[in-house]
């Protein structure tokens, strides 16, 4: 357990960084209206998480341990968006479409509303 925990803080540690460094030159990159770094770790981040997933789920010597290094670690660190849409894929592929449909739209209404009253409330204090 300790060690699971360990890999995830390294990958997570690595994925952060990587994340701020890849924003940061993507909108000096593009400059603009639209967040174009965000946007492309987001989808960088599901590419990999898909790798990483495909990878672990056709070979033997891909690992358990590499796959929370670098699946739950980094690409969690990069960008949770990626865990989110392996997710509904998941739940796509077992033929869960309600839960699909149910989870995206609910992700995406509840977080925005989320941040909304997140910084309506910091008006208030």
């Amino acid at each position: 357990m300790k060690t699971n925990i360990l890999l995830i803080a390294i990958g997570g540690l690595l994925g952060s960084v990587a994340r701020y460094l890849s924003v940061v030159y993507f909108t000096k990159l593009v400059p603009g209206n639209f967040p174009f770094g965000t946007f492309v770790v987001n989808i960088v981040g599901c590419l990999v998480i898909g790798i990483v997933y495909g990878l672990s789920l056709r070979y033997v010597w891909f690992s358990t341990e590499w796959r929370l290094l670098l699946a739950t670690g980094f690409c969690g660190g990069f960008t949770t968006f990626s865990a989110f849409a392996l997710e509904n894929i998941q739940l796509l592929q077992e033929a869960n479409y309600g839960t699909f449909a149910l989870y995206s739209v609910t992700s995406f209404a509840l977080g925005l509303a989320a941040v909304f009253v997140g910084l309506s409330l910091t008006k208030i204090a």
